[in-house]
């Protein structure tokens, strides 16, 4: 039995001389000597005592030796469990002991801190790995052998578990398969048009499903080459550009380039590729990126649970304010939330999608896993969205976003699709807050443009003659930025934790 998933990836680069990773192209490692690296990792791992199916969770920095000890995991046989760096070490007891690791793999700071609060928990020895490749676990892997026989592995056996990042109750790990990350790695290397020519500017994380899994499994199964940078900082992605072709991103990178002056059609007339998920791209954005360098964006939708669903097209009309169409394979479609009865065009509803990407369930959670993922195959996804007539898929937000005031449902996403165009408004985000008479409230955070003012009393009267009176904001507040997790999203729990009593003194 194969491997299926390092057999597709990694093993008809064996001997591939080509330049796979690196953070300049005077420092790299061609395809053959990172293999040569994952495999003295994955030798390491096996004299510790893992064997296939034991997890392996990682709080590490953003490094090739980081990325060998995922690839590792896969040729080994091990579940690779990847941690966001933020995590307090209590946080991190969580996982541990959930998940029940057979090793954490963290930051060599961090080890004395991390090794008291899971004291109390399962036993999990811990290794380290810093963001300079030095630590005790590539301390022993030196002097494994550089060749590892991929230990077999099924389609159906696990690859990977990540956990969501529970803004609301427990933090949930989504178990995904070699088949799973397989089967989105080959469609998108043909959706995107991806060859062994490319090179992809990565600066994002490698803990997300994004930086990990949509860009490096893609980048490998492509025979293409990455510039891995350690996070994105404008001087060096700048500077980095023109050797690259493509450039995976969230939002905030896109705005933070056009921000600078030196981001032009003339840095960019060389890429054929610029795609941005992970949190919504403002129409505003994708409009001034193409103005300014000639490209378009492509924007598509993922999740934790499934990778990649859908995308705007390669060749096509990439509209501005949607997700594209279902990939190939990937089926969606939009239900009513309460009875699960399919919806019209131009309804708005649960989005549901089906597929091979979709994860086989939540660890250790048979009844959400139920609850989520129906016998049909079909995964509710949790976001409310609506397909238009052309077929577009259009992300209007999560379930948990929704406001209901006064007994009539609110969408936020329409409200700050208005508020967006009002003057001085460089963004928003609107939520609910408790409210004595309505159930809920609505309240617009508002971000100001540099060097404009935000007049809340004209908003409001614009507004007003605009939506339905039901559907206003109660309150306005004007905010420097909002909050956003490491992935860009807006962190719309912390703005209703920040302003859940400001509807206090109504009657």
């Amino acid at each position: 039995m194969p491997n299926v998933l390092y057999d597709a990836l990694f093993t008809p680069h064996k001997h591939n001389q080509a330049r796979y990773i690196g953070d300049t192209a005077d420092n790299s490692h061609s395809y053959e000597q990172f293999l040569q690296l994952s495999s003295k990792v994955a030798g390491a791992l096996i004299s510790a005592g893992l064997k296939p199916g034991d997890r392996v969770a990682a709080q590490v920095n953003k490094s090739v030796e980081a990325l060998a000890l995922y690839t590792a995991c896969v040729q080994c046989g091990c579940v690779y469990l990847p941690l966001n760096t933020a995590y307090t070490p209590m946080e991190i007891s969580y996982f541990v002991g959930d998940a029940e690791p057979g090793m954490l793999v963290c930051d060599s700071t961090a080890k004395v801190a991390l090794a008291a609060a899971l004291a109390d928990g399962p036993a999990c020895q811990i290794m380290t790995l810093d963001a300079d490749g030095s630590g005790s676990l590539t301390d022993a892997a030196r002097d494994k052998p550089d060749q590892f026989e991929p230990i077999d592995r099924d389609a159906g056996d696990l690859a990977a578990i990540l956990y969501t990042s529970g803004t609301t109750g427990r933090s949930k790990g989504a178990m995904l398969t070699h088949a799973n990350l397989l089967s989105n790695a080959q469609t998108l290397v043909e959706y995107w048009q991806f060859t062994e020519t490319d090179v992809l500017l990565h600066a994002l994380p490698i803990y997300h499903t994004h930086g990990l899994f949509v860009a490096c499994n893609t980048i490998a199964l492509a025979g293409a080459s990455m510039i891995f940078q350690p996070g994105f900082k404008l001087d060096n992605v700048i500077d980095q550009l023109p050797q690259a072709t493509t450039m995976m991103g969230v939002p905030t990178f896109y705005t933070r380039l056009l921000s600078d002056d030196r981001f032009n059609a003339d840095l960019t007339r060389h890429m054929r590729l610029f795609i941005s998920g992970s949190a919504p791209l403002l129409a505003e954005t994708h409009d001034e990126f193409a103005a300014r360098t000639g490209h378009k964006i492509l924007e598509r939708y993922g999740m934790t649970e499934t990778n990649m669903n859908t995308s705007n097209p390669f060749d096509g009309d990439r509209r501005a304010g949607t997700v594209g169409f279902p990939l190939p394979g990937v089926e969606v479609k939009i239900c009513n939330p309460e009875t699960g009865e399919d919806l019209p065009a131009n309804t708005i509803g649960m989005l549901q999608v089906r597929g091979p990407n979709v994860f086989s369930g939540y660890w250790r959670m048979p009844e959400k896993t139920a609850e989520e993922l129906l016998e049909s195959g079909f995964f509710i996804t949790g976001d409310l969205a609506k397909i238009d007539s052309h077929g577009y898929v259009h992300i209007v937000g999560r379930d948990k976003d929704l406001i209901i005031s006064g007994g009539f449902n609110i969408y936020p996403k329409e409200l700050e699709l208005l508020l967006d165009e009002q003057p001085g408004v460089l963004e928003s985000a609107v939520i609910g807050a408790p409210h004595a008479d309505f159930g809920e409230g609505v309240v617009a955070v508002l971000v100001q443009k540099n060097g404009e003012t935000i007049d809340c009393d004209s908003i409001a009267s614009n507004l007003s003659a605009t939506i339905a009176k039901f559907k206003q904001p109660k309150e306005y507040i004007v905010v420097s930025e909002l909050p956003r997790n490491a992935m860009g999203k807006v962190q719309k729990n912390v703005l209703r934790d920040q302003n859940a009593g400001i509807f206090q003194t109504s009657s």
